[in-house]
């Protein structure tokens, strides 16, 4: 009988330990999948922002260079060439 009882608190702490060991195997994998998520924002956070700035940049540029073009084609009107009138805005008699 002793020998059974021997055998019963064993398994049991056997059980006892397996159930610990699972449970703690279980947090560490919930706490490697929490450090991943973190990880990968961390780093996906500074990288769409710095693609913002950029995109940023570049339509600035390229409005800049719209304006550059746009006005080397338009002629300025210089102090000699009559100037359009507008519809609507009568000509004023000097």
């Amino acid at each position: 009988m002793s020998n059974e009882t021997t055998k019963n608190n064993d398994l049991s702490a056997l059980s006892a330990n397996l159930v610990e060991t699972l449970g703690k195997i279980n947090q560490q994998q919930v706490e490697m999948i929490t450090n991943g998520i973190k990880s990968a924002t961390d780093v996906f956070l500074p990288l769409s922002k710095a693609s913002i700035e950029l995109t940023n940049s570049f339509f600035n540029a390229l409005l800049q260079i719209l304006q550059n073009v746009l006005s080397a084609i338009v002629p300025k009107p210089s102090t000699g060439e009559k100037k359009l009138i507008a519809p609507g805005n009568p000509p004023s008699m000097k």
